[in-house]
């Protein structure tokens, strides 16, 4: 997982990039879980809290520039 600081010390074009990094990863490890080959299944529960910090980040800056 990052720290907070991480994330919002991302540029915008890097807080995408890493989301779409996070969200193949993400159907990565469904796939491992279909077929029964997850090694770590804790980093299914970090992948998604990370991908909902990236999130949260983004609408914050979305939500900021409106104003």
């Amino acid at each position: 997982m990052m720290e907070n600081k991480e994330i919002t010390a991302l540029k915008d074009n890097q807080l995408k990039d890493k989301l779409m990094d996070l969200r193949k990863e993400q159907m990565n490890l469904r796939f491992q879980k279909a077929t029964g080959q997850m090694e770590n299944p804790n980093r299914w529960r970090e992948v998604r809290k990370s991908i909902a910090q990236l999130k949260t980040e983004e609408t914050a800056r979305a939500v900021s520039t409106a104003k």
